[in-house]
């Protein structure tokens, strides 16, 4: 299950998805249920491949301020949990579960963990798999210290309140929960230190992400993200607010491109800048890392594996980030990539990168590397050996 269609271009954490199932097909027969718009329609044919089966459900919708009120006040599940929260996708569940002879069911996003949790209609020899990207609790733990006491900030404290409980239960009713990097474990069970938590990581496609086609068109710095997800929006708008300014005065030629679908208003509004792009989606984001001297990841919110960061990193692009950006990489900061906190270290360094050929040839050529040793094929075979032992444990509890 998957809290959007995860398709050969999407751009953002359901490209783990889609290779996973990918790579799974190989040996397994995967069906898929998911979460779409009308206009994923036309990527349907690269799932198709690999899947047997696809059943989707259109996104509910949202209920806006009053139902989220009355939710918060009135509804055992946390109401941040509820906005993808639909009886047509648990009753499609329910019936493909009932209708084929499931070994196991992966919940990809906490989000999709509730249709799993405290649900009877699931036999109970089916192994139950919560794939964790992001720890909501934390998240929304993340946001409140970032924007006090702002709308925002209260408006995620409240959150954070009706998901404390919640989100540890659900996560001790599945057989396993698997997180993306050891920072994310590290974090869950600091919550819930009785969890069941195995680590499986992200990759990348080397052979679809090359360097072989980086030719800087000048100062050009890229961002890229799916900015459904907050932390994208929020890393956006800092970067310009906080950091751009500095970076600009000590290179006035400098450009900004903003690369994913779903970008905001207030991301749109950007462009008001001649030096900015907004792009929206694109079909392939390739072109617009190969044109850019540097990415950058200023995230400081949300958690999990940054993808966008490999896919910098495969492509010879050189990488500064926040240290929240590169949890799980495991490289060597300052000769695979840079990482900076604050604003000012962040323009500084990066202004570094733009300045400097020597150290951009030098990141440029070590990120490679870096990424070479991230295949899916290595992911997917520790979620592959995880998952036919959880099966296996479940099919011999059942015999006794």
């Amino acid at each position: 299950m998957c809290k959007e269609l995860p398709h050969a271009k999407v751009v953002g954490g359901p490209i783990i998805v889609y290779n996973r199932i990918k790579y799974l097909s190989r040996n397994h027969e995967v069906h898929l249920l998911s979460f779409y718009n009308p206009e994923d329609e036309k990527f349907l044919p690269s799932l198709e491949e690999y899947c047997s089966r696809i059943e989707l459900v259109r996104f509910p919708p949202a209920k806006g301020l009053l139902g989220e009120v009355y939710r918060y006040l009135f509804s055992s599940v946390p109401s941040y949990m509820l906005k993808l929260y639909s009886p047509e996708l648990k009753l499609k569940l329910n019936r493909m579960a009932e209708e084929e002879n499931y070994d196991c069911i992966i919940a990809e996003y906490s989000f999709m963990g509730q249709y799993l949790y405290r649900n009877r209609g699931i036999p109970g020899q089916v192994v139950r798999v919560i794939s964790v990207h992001e720890c909501y609790t934390d998240a929304r733990l993340k946001v409140f210290r970032v924007k006090g006491l702002s709308w925002e900030g209260l408006k995620a404290y409240l959150h954070y309140l009706q998901l404390r409980k919640y989100e540890f239960e659900m996560y001790r009713s599945a057989d396993k929960v698997l997180t993306l990097t050891e920072e994310d474990r590290a974090t869950l069970l600091r919550y819930a230190p009785d969890l069941k938590v195995n680590v499986v990581p992200h990759g990348v496609d080397v052979e679809y992400f090359t360097p072989e086609g980086w030719k800087p068109a000048g100062n050009v710095v890229c961002y890229l993200g799916n900015f459904g997800h907050e932390p994208n929006v929020d890393a956006v708008l800092y970067f310009y607010r906080e950091i751009y300014p500095e970076v600009k005065r000590e290179v006035p030629d400098v450009r900004f491109y903003v690369v994913g679908k779903a970008p905001p208003p207030e991301v749109k509004a950007l462009e008001a800048d001649e030096s900015v792009v907004v792009t929206g989606y694109v079909d392939d984001v390739r072109p617009y890392l190969h044109m850019s001297k540097a990415m950058a990841v200023p995230v400081r919110l949300g958690g999990g594996f940054r993808g966008k960061t490999l896919e910098a990193l495969a492509s010879g692009v050189p990488l500064i980030s926040t240290r929240l950006g590169v949890e799980g990489l495991k490289g060597r900061e300052g000769e695979d990539y840079l990482v900076a906190d604050s604003p000012a270290e962040f323009a500084s360094k990066l202004t570094s990168i733009l300045k400097d050929e020597k150290l951009a040839i030098k990141l440029s050529k070590n990120g490679r590397k870096l990424a070479e040793k991230f295949s899916w094929q290595h992911g997917v075979r520790k979620l592959e050996k995880t998952l036919l032992k959880l099966v296996k444990d479940k099919a011999e509890g059942f015999k006794k």
